[in-house]
């Protein structure tokens, strides 16, 4: 019996030491989220790496949060602390329920307002790109059609071949049926299929016209014509991070270190990385890691 008792109170001595560990490490510790695509993964990390040299708070990274509105509900709820990769066209519409902005600096501007009037939420400026929806032809493509904006495509896309999201065949709004009403244009057929094969369907000439992402490593590795969306049909999806208010109020010197972030990343920047990532299978971390060691962490004098 004595020996039972004697493991019992060390069984709760060890419980009791877990419990005020783990408290006391909650106190100081930071959650960052990670998507699913190789851009939100790198950002994810970038910010990471970031805060693990520039501070001494215990950052937790939660990596695979499959969407906005998962990261959304999770800091809502104050299980997370920071999401590095929103964009502006996303939570316009999707979060906050709000009318399609054309222009960028305008959307940006009222997401930032309205995150931080109904959530408390801090939207940060721009990392310096934005991952728009983008018409994409090879080189020959152009060459041959002359093409440079979307609205050129009208003298030809009735015997075009158009690959594009599943998604975005359907979708109301900025989807094909929007699209062929702003711009007065019909594809000869539309084939609906998974983002990563419509790179290489088109550069195997089985499409001849993509519906692809601005910021993609492909269109890089490709040699791809983007084409400007002259009529401003697409909304922006401007990149930032956004963190809680909470966590500010609590860890204000977060904001001039993630402030640092700001316009250091433009589109072929974002398009290099993401390829490193698809094409070289560098990983998101090591690729993170190399380009804030190249700008020496943005640190003041570098």
């Amino acid at each position: 019996m004595k020996k039972r008792n004697v493991l019992l109170a060390a069984m709760i001595l060890l419980f009791g030491s877990f419990i005020v560990r783990n408290f006391t490490a909650k106190d100081d510790t930071i959650t960052v989220a990670g998507g699913v695509t190789s851009e939100s993964q790198i950002l994810g990390n970038l910010v990471v790496e970031l805060l693990q040299h520039s501070t001494d708070k215990n950052i937790v990274y939660l990596n695979n949060l499959g969407s906005a509105n998962l990261m959304h509900e999770a800091m809502v709820r104050g299980d997370l602390d920071i999401a590095p990769t929103r964009y502006t066209g996303t939570d316009l519409i999707g979060t906050l329920g709000l009318p399609t902005e054309k222009d960028p600096d305008k959307a940006l501007k009222i997401v930032q307002r309205e995150f931080d009037k109904r959530f408390g939420f801090d939207w940060f400026p721009s990392y310096g790109f934005s991952n728009q929806f983008t018409f994409m032809v090879t080189q020959e493509t152009a060459k041959k059609y002359d093409l440079k904006k979307v609205s050129d495509l009208q003298k030809c896309a009735g015997k075009m071949r158009l690959g594009s999201d599943q998604t975005w065949y359907k979708r109301e709004g900025d989807g094909y049926k929007g699209y062929t009403e702003a711009y007065k244009t019909k594809f000869q057929r539309v084939y609906p299929m998974q983002v990563g094969l419509l790179y290489d369907a088109l550069v195997a000439e089985e499409l001849d016209v993509i519906l692809g992402y601005s910021t993609d490593g492909r269109v890089g590795s490709y040699d791809l014509v983007m084409l400007e969306d002259d009529l401003k049909f697409f909304p922006p999806y401007t990149a930032s991070v956004v963190v809680s208010g909470e966590t500010l109020k609590k860890y204000p010197e977060l904001k001039p270190i993630l402030l640092k972030l700001q316009n250091t990343i433009d589109t072929e920047t974002m398009q290099r990385l993401n390829y490193e990532s698809d094409n070289e299978l560098l990983e998101p971390k090591i690729i993170a890691r190399r380009f804030l060691e190249k700008h020496n962490f943005f640190e003041e004098g570098s």
